[in-house]
C-alpha cells in the first residue's frame, strides 16, 4: 500500500507534485550522429548527407570524409564552439560561405584538404583568431582576382599554410600561390553607370571650364536653343543655367579666348552665329554672324590654335557650301580659307603630328581627306587622302605610348582603327559598329577607352589592351542615336556625356571597381 502521506495528498496535488518531479530529471544527452563514430572528445563521420545539428557534449575534433554536400553555408559549425580541431577532407566541397566558421572561435587546426574548391569567399579565416594550421592541398584553384585576398593574406598570418598550387588560369597553372604577389592580378575594372539624366534629345554635347565653374553645352534639335548646364559643388549634379535662344543649333562650340567667353553656334537655318558672354547683366549677345553663302548647312565646329593665334573651322554638309576656317583678330572671328567645297562634309579633326599641325575631314561623298598647314602661306594645303573607304562619318584621333592612331567610324560598313606608320596611316584593326554616326576616344586615369554610337543597337565602349596592342570590347550602354560624346572630370568624379538624337541626354559616371573585393 502506499504511504500514507502520499494518501493524503488530493488528485490535483499529486498531479502537480509529479510534474514538478519530471522537471528535475537530467536534460536528454545528444547521442552520436547515426553517420559519425564518437569518442568522448572526437567525432568521425562519413557518407554524411548534411553536417549534424547535434554532437554529444565536448567534442573538440570533427573529421567529415566522402560527404553527401558539395556547399557549406553559414555558421554550419557555430553550435561547435569548444570544436579546436576540424578537419573536412576527401570531399567533393565546390563552394563556402563568407561565415562557414562563424562562431569558431577555438579553432587551431583546420584542414579542407582534397575537396573541389577554385575559390575562397573573401575574408573566410578573419575571425580564426588563433588558427595555427591550415591545410588547403589537393584542391583546384584558380588563381584571379578572387584569391588575391588569400595571397595577401598568406603573405601576413602566422598560420602555417602547406604550398599549394594553382589549377588554372594558363598563366599561372603550376605555380605555388606563395609564390604569387598581390602585384600579379590586375583586378582593377571599370563600369559605366547612368548618373544624370537630360529631359531632351541633343545632337551635340561640349564642356568647358570658365571662371572656376564646369560647363556644358548641348544643341537641342527640337527647341533649336543652346542650352547650357554648370556642375553644381554643392548637389553633385549639372543644373540648367542658361539658353541661347536660336532657331535651328545643330552644334554650340565654346570657346575661351583671352578669359573672355565666346559660343559659335551653328545653325541649318536662319544663319549660324558667334555670341559673346556678357557678366552684367548675365547673358550672351550675339556679336557676328557667319557668311551663308560659304556656310549652307554647318555639321560640326572644331576651334584650334595655330602659332599663337585661334581659329575655328566649320564642317559643311551641304551640296553648295564649302567647309571653313575662321581667324580671330582680336575683335572677331574673320573669314580666312575655303576647304574641300562641294563634298558634303561631316567632321573636321585637328591634330599635330610631328610639330606639323593638319586637318581630317570626313565627307559623305568621298574618303577622309587631310590637309597640312603651310606655315609660309598660313594656309592648309591638300596633303593625302587615308583610305579608299566611303562613308566615314568622323575621324577621330587618340595616343597611346607617343603612337599615333586614328578610328573612322562608319554608318553602314565596319569602323576601323589605324595606326601612323611615319609616311602613311595602316588599317590594324575592325570593330563592328552598324548605324555608327559617332565615335569618341578618351582616357579616364591610365586606361584607353573608346566609344562607338549606335542608331540600330547598343552603343560599344571598348578599353586598349596594351598587350595587343587592340581594343577589346568593354561595356555596352543602352542610348537611342547617339550624335556626340564628351568626358567631363570634376569633383572626383569622371562623367560621360552622350548627346541623343532620339532620346534623352545622358551623363555616365566612370566607377572603379576592386573585382578582387567581391
Amino acid at each position: 500500500p502506499p504511504p500514507p502521506s502520499l494518501l493524503s495528498l488530493s488528485p490535483i496535488c499529486f498531479l502537480s507534485l509529479t510534474l514538478s518531479l519530471s522537471t528535475l530529471r537530467a536534460p536528454k544527452i545528444p547521442r552520436c550522429p547515426a553517420t559519425c563514430s564518437c569518442t568522448k572528445d572526437s567525432a568521425f563521420c562519413v557518407d554524411t548527407k548534411a553536417i549534424p545539428k547535434s554532437f554529444p557534449p565536448g567534442i573538440i575534433s570533427l573529421t567529415m570524409v566522402n560527404a553527401a554536400f558539395t556547399t557549406i553555408p553559414e555558421g554550419a559549425f557555430s553550435h561547435l564552439h569548444l570544436l579546436q580541431f576540424l578537419f573536412i577532407e576527401n570531399n567533393d566541397i565546390q563552394a563556402l560561405s563568407k561565415y562557414t566558421f562563424r562562431g569558431l572561435k577555438s579553432l587551431t587546426h583546420l584542414s579542407l584538404s582534397n575537396n573541389n574548391l577554385q575559390q575562397l569567399p573573401r575574408d573566410l579565416f578573419k575571425h580564426l583568431d588563433i588558427l595555427t594550421d591550415l591545410d588547403l592541398r589537393g584542391n583546384s584553384f584558380r588563381c584571379d582576382c578572387k584569391i588575391k585576398w588569400l595571397v595577401d593574406w598568406m603573405e601576413k598570418t602566422n598560420t602555417s599554410v602547406p604550398a599549394i598550387y594553382c589549377a588554372s588560369p594558363f598563366e599561372f597553372q603550376g605555380r605555388r600561390i606563395h609564390d604569387l604577389a598581390p602585384r600579379d592580378f590586375n583586378c582593377i575594372s571599370a563600369d559605366f553607370a547612368v548618373y544624370e539624366t537630360f529631359p531632351f534629345h541633343s545632337v551635340s554635347v561640349e564642356s568647358y571650364e570658365f571662371n572656376g565653374d564646369q560647363f556644358v553645352a548641348f544643341a537641342q534639335p527640337d527647341s533649336g536653343f543652346c542650352t547650357l548646364y554648370i556642375w553644381d559643388h554643392v548637389e553633385m549634379v549639372f543644373r540648367r543655367y542658361h539658353n541661347i535662344t536660336s532657331r535651328s543649333a545643330v552644334y554650340c562650340k565654346p570657346v575661351v579666348i583671352n578669359n573672355t567667353l565666346y559660343m559659335v553656334v551653328a545653325q541649318l537655318f536662319g544663319g549660324s552665329h558667334i555670341y559673346k558672354w556678357e557678366e552684367d547683366p548675365q547673358r550672351f549677345v550675339k556679336i557676328q554672324d557667319i557668311d551663308t553663302s560659304r556656310v549652307r548647312k554647318p555639321n560640326f565646329v572644331e576651334t584650334f590654335q595655330l602659332d599663337g593665334e585661334w581659329y575655328f573651322v566649320v564642317a559643311d554638309s551641304s551640296k553648295a557650301g564649302s567647309t571653313s576656317i575662321y581667324r580671330w583678330n582680336s575683335n572677331g572671328f574673320y573669314s580666312h580659307q575655303s576647304l574641300h567645297p562641294w563634298h558634303r562634309d561631316t567632321h573636321v579633326e585637328f591634330l599635330d603630328v610631328g610639330g606639323k599641325p593638319h586637318l581630317i575631314l570626313s565627307s559623305a561623298s568621298q574618303p577622309p581627306v587631310v590637309y597640312q598647314w603651310n606655315r609660309n602661306q598660313k594656309q592648309f594645303a591638300f596633303f593625302s587622302q587615308i583610305t579608299e573607304l566611303a562613308d566615314v562619318q568622323m575621324v577621330k584621333h587618340f595616343w597611346v605610348r607617343k603612337v599615333l592612331y586614328l578610328c573612322l567610324t562608319r554608318f553602314i560598313g565596319d569602323s576601323k582603327i589605324l595606326r601612323w606608320e611615319g609616311q602613311r596611316f595602316v588599317e590594324i584593326q575592325t570593330l563592328p559598329s552598324r548605324g555608327s554616326m559617332a565615335v569618341y576616344p578618351f582616357t579616364v586615369g591610365l586606361r584607353q577607352y573608346l566609344i562607338l554610337g549606335s542608331d540600330f543597337s547598343f552603343s560599344r565602349v571598348y578599353l586598349w589592351d596594351d598587350l595587343t596592342q587592340r581594343f577589346q570590347p568593354f561595356q555596352e550602354l543602352n542610348m537611342r542615336a547617339p550624335r556626340a560624346f564628351s568626358l567631363v572630370s570634376v569633383d572626383n568624379k569622371d562623367m560621360l556625356l552622350a548627346a541623343s538624337f532620339k532620346g534623352n541626354t545622358l551623363a555616365y559616371q566612370h566607377l572603379v571597381v576592386d573585382l578582387s573585393a567581391k
